[in-house]
């Protein structure tokens, strides 16, 4: 059991009943679900504050405030008071994302109070497969070396900042970013295929949990593009990933992104949902 107020900021004493929301949907969940497994819900170690909104006494849904504000398992009455918790305290994220009948509803809240946002994605397919791929996968695509970071760094760069709009070495000139890619290498979740110190095709897994993974940062040079690349690319990512990372690999995408979403589908991924992003 917890307070009488609607809405609270948790802490560990909540972290067996947070993941069983976040677990009872591994998929959509993945972010939070991989950053509370990892770190609890204490808001110096998870870089963030867990809101819990509270039906008859009980823990119902949550919210991550953080870099990032996602509403999990949030009914109508909880996307309402994480709204109003929201706009009270000012933003203080770079993104709004999240199931999209979560977060159109707190966009429409916090809109008159937080926008023009820089970018609205209105739609973007979740897709998961826990089924090794049919196509052939590219057996020069492997984990990246921290020998590689610099071959590797570009390309990142050059994904991120085609796919948010911005680069990500503006404002601290990349001291942010360039420790999360390093982190991935270290932790064994890049992937590339390299040539001639050339990167013709990469990805990360962002996040892990026990139950699901999430792939991030696909990006084929603009020059390499239509050859099947990004296909045999994925698969090897998807069959290295189920061996040795999770039982299910999942990603998000946005609609209007033809080609990626023929791609995935190819290489077995199924949409199991859709997303709403608002980017500041």
């Amino acid at each position: 059991m917890l307070g009488s107020a609607p809405v609270r900021v948790l802490d560990d004493r909540h972290r067996r009943d947070a993941l069983a929301i976040l677990d009872a949907d591994p998929v959509a969940n993945v972010f939070v679900g991989s950053r509370v497994h990892a770190a609890g819900l204490d808001p110096r170690r998870l870089g963030a504050q867990m809101w819990g909104y509270l039906r008859d006494g009980r823990l119902a849904s949550l919210c991550y405030s953080g870099a990032n504000l996602i509403p999990v398992a949030a009914c109508p009455d909880a996307v309402r008071a994480f709204g109003e918790r929201a706009r009270a305290q000012g933003r203080r994220c770079s993104s709004i994302v999240g199931p999209v009948d979560a977060v159109a509803p707190l966009w429409r809240i916090l809109e008159p109070y937080w926008g023009p946002p820089r970018a609205v994605r209105a739609v973007q397919p979740v897709m998961a497969t826990s089924s090794l791929p049919d196509v052939e996968p590219d057996r020069a695509v492997r984990r990246v070396r921290m020998d590689e970071f610099d071959i590797v760094y570009p390309a990142c760069v050059s994904m991120f900042t085609e796919e948010v709009g911005v680069s990500p070495n503006a404002g601290d000139g990349g001291v942010l970013y360039r420790s999360r890619v390093a982190e991935l290498i270290r932790d064994g979740r890049a992937f590339a295929r390299i040539e001639d110190g050339r990167v013709l095709f990469k990805a990360e897994i962002g996040a892990v949990t026990p139950h699901a993974c999430q792939v991030q940062g696909v990006w084929v040079p603009p020059d390499m593009r239509g050859r099947g690349l990004s296909v045999s690319g994925m698969a090897a990512v998807v069959a290295e990933s189920l061996r040795t990372i999770a039982p299910t690999v999942s990603l998000y995408v946005n609609d209007y992104n033809v080609r990626a979403r023929a791609a995935y589908r190819r290489v077995g991924f199924v949409e199991t949902g859709s997303f709403m992003s608002i980017l500041f």
